[in-house]
């Protein structure tokens, strides 16, 4: 009753949001990566790793040349990119990365195809 000590106007509970709408603050941070990977910094990577490989790879004579040298300089690249990853441009890296794949691949395929053609293996 209203005289009564203690007695006031009766309070709902809180209601715990569903989530479908968000209310207010998440409950968790979000972190944000310092050097977040973009576009351009791939871009220049992937140029940088090709123009890299193409040059190695003109020291070639031969498949077998071509071959080695295709080898050294994507693992002169691929440290690089770990180098990269760790203390500078994740873009620049991944361009990197994605690049000296597609130069080892194309490198395998050359020797595959000199091996099926001639039945010896090149690089030997």
């Amino acid at each position: 009753m209203a005289g009564e000590p203690g007695a006031g106007p009766v309070r709902p509970l809180p209601r715990t949001p569903s989530g479908l709408f968000p209310s207010g603050a998440p409950m968790r941070p979000s972190y944000r990566e310092p050097y977040p990977v973009t576009g351009p910094g791939v871009a220049i990577g992937a140029v940088t790793a090709f123009a890299w490989l193409l040059l190695f790879g003109l020291l070639g004579r031969d498949v077998r040349g071509y071959a080695w040298w295709t080898l050294l300089a994507g693992g002169l690249a691929w440290l690089a990119a770990a180098v990269l990853v760790r203390h500078g441009d994740r873009g620049v890296a991944t361009g990197v990365a994605i690049v000296t794949a597609g130069g080892w691949s194309i490198a395998a395929a050359i020797v595959a195809v000199r091996w099926a053609q001639t039945g010896d293996w090149p690089l030997w």
